[in-house]
């Protein structure tokens, strides 16, 4: 959803968080991620992770910048757009994206 349409009360499925579509929201399913609160407490890193191995191969980087956008929502804060992300994914953690 786009993040200026996001209200927290109103947040019930994966297609209600922001930057999330039907396309993501399915692919937080594939790893076992059904509903909005079981990102409470999840690394982005760790989901991100997931969701190579899932894929089988490296996501693209901007996949982490949108579960660093979900993971922080879902603990509290503001709806953002995943690409306000980006500065920080690349500060926390830098070349060491991969398959892990």
């Amino acid at each position: 959803m786009n993040p200026a349409k996001v209200v927290r009360e109103k947040v019930e499925r994966l297609t209600d968080l922001p930057n999330i579509g039907k396309t993501m929201a399915h692919d937080l399913m594939r790893i076992g991620i059904s509903r909005p609160e079981q990102l409470i407490g999840e690394d982005p890193y760790d989901l991100y992770v997931r969701f190579c191995r899932a894929f089988g191969e490296r996501q693209d980087p901007c996949a982490l910048d949108v579960l660093m956008s979900i993971t922080d929502f879902m603990e509290g804060g503001e709806p953002k757009a995943w690409w306000e992300y980006t500065a920080e994914r690349k500060r926390r953690y830098g070349g060491r994206i991969a398959i892990g």
